[in-house]
């Protein structure tokens, strides 16, 4: 082998006090920086990929969104069977107890409000009246006498006899006088002086009660007695008018203008105000009503609830008149429901009555979306879609397989399907059903 020099290999040592520099040439870094790069670019690529292999694309169920007007035809409205009532069927009672004396109306007439119906027998309830009348006049002179006081030949005949008694009085006093003297000369009896002194203290009495009635012809009566008296003539004007009262209620009146549905009683009968049976004296005289303030009472599922309201349209049928539609309003919701039935009451009333259209009838009722009460920019406002599409308020529809996030304003329920104001419009794809939690711009594949 040639010989090697070894001393042209040794690397020569750097002075101890000089730092090692590593120097990058630029020519270097720019030929790395390209490496790196796509080396990031392609660790990105890869997740996205693992990514997408660890989720697959969901499937889901779609349902084309109806026009407004198909969609009410099928979701906006239902029946329900029900019947015709009065709205205010009213049973006519007596306020007071009596025999029947006369009848003047039968089943079917119309009345007026005010018109007399039943008269019952009023003996007794004139006397009564005749009874508090004359106690009434009674009273009301009594009160004028005290109110007016004495009149002045009262009060001269009461002085009159206080002067004739003041001269007895005198009299006797001067017979008193004479007995005394006698009595001490010792000519006259002790029982004879004991007389004289007697019938003097008789007459001094009556002149002091004499004056005593003087000063209160005079003086009139008192403010008490006077108000006492005017006490007693206000309880005599009460019992008056009480028995006037019950007199006038043996007259029985229509309370309001309907048709009669029902006769209670026949002439001769007992009626009395409290609750009687069948066989003893009659509670009520007659049945009436207006028979053109009809409603049709009907019970609806809870589930339907939703989609009723008040003021809400209705078109009521019945068998009778099975052709003919009569419109109706809701104007009374149950505020409770029926538990054993699971269903709701409802009052449903007809506007303009036929003659022909009775209560207890049977009836089926429409109840019919109310139009007029959406605005017009709500232009969708009878799109109803499946509870299950909606989620927190949002759907999904797909557009070219990619689902897209909508959020809508909802309104009433119906059954299973909800009412959408705003966000979806007619023929969009909605997405009714998803194998997966969806996102927005995610990839989806119809079944």
């Amino acid at each position: 082998m040639p010989t090697m020099d070894i001393e042209s290999l040794r690397i020569p040592r750097r002075a101890a006090s000089e730092p090692a520099v590593h120097k990058v040439r630029p020519a270097a870094v720019k030929a790395v920086f390209p490496t790196l790069l796509g080396s990031a670019v392609l660790g990105i690529a890869i997740a996205g990929l693992a990514y997408s292999h660890s989720r697959a694309i969901p499937l889901v169920e779609t349902e084309t969104v109806q026009p407004a007007q198909d969609q009410y035809a099928s979701a906006a409205s239902f029946t329900a069977s029900g019947y015709i009532v009065a709205a205010h069927k009213i049973q006519v009672a007596s306020k007071v107890i009596g025999r029947v004396q006369w009848i003047g109306v039968e089943p079917g007439d119309k009345v007026k409000q005010g018109q007399i119906l039943v008269r019952l027998e009023d003996e007794e309830y004139r006397a009564q009246e005749q009874e508090a009348q004359g106690q009434l006049e009674s009273m009301e002179a009594s009160l004028k006498e005290l109110e007016h006081g004495s009149r002045p030949a009262e009060i001269a005949r009461s002085r009159g006899d206080l002067e004739s008694m003041n001269a007895e009085l005198a009299n006797a006093r001067s017979s008193l006088n004479r007995m005394q003297a006698l009595y001490n000369a010792g000519v006259l009896a002790k029982q004879a002086l004991d007389d004289a002194q007697a019938r003097y203290d008789g007459d001094l009495g009556k002149v002091s009660s004499l004056r005593n009635a003087l000063d209160l012809v005079e003086q009139g009566a008192r403010a008490e007695e006077i108000d006492s008296l005017r006490g007693k003539v206000m309880q005599a004007k009460g019992a008056l008018n009480y028995a006037q009262a019950q007199l006038d209620n043996t007259v029985i009146r229509a309370p309001v203008d309907g048709t009669i549905l029902d006769r209670n009683v026949q002439r001769g009968e007992f009626v009395t105000t409290g609750f009687v049976g069948d066989r003893g004296a009659k509670g009520y005289l007659v049945t009436m009503a207006d028979l053109n303030d009809l409603q049709a009472e009907v019970d609806i599922s809870e589930s339907l609830l939703p989609g009723i309201a008040l003021n809400q349209p209705a078109t009521v049928t019945t068998d009778a008149y099975p052709g003919v539609e009569f419109h109706g309003v809701v104007t009374e919701i149950a505020p409770e429901a029926d538990r054993a039935k699971a269903a709701v009451h409802l009052k449903v009333s007809v506007q303009k009555p036929k003659e022909d259209l009775l209560p207890d009838m049977s009836a089926t009722v429409e109840f019919l979306r109310d139009t007029q009460s959406k605005t017009e920019q709500t232009a969708a406002a009878t799109i109803f879609v499946p509870q299950s599409a909606i989620q927190n308020g949002v759907v999904f529809v797909d557009e070219n397989n990619r689902a897209l996030e909508r959020s809508v304003v909802l309104g009433n329920r119906i059954g299973n399907r909800v009412e959408v104001l705003q966000g979806l419009s007619a023929g969009d794809r909605l997405i009714v059903r998803a194998s997966a939690a969806l996102q927005d711009q995610e990839s989806v594949k119809s079944k």
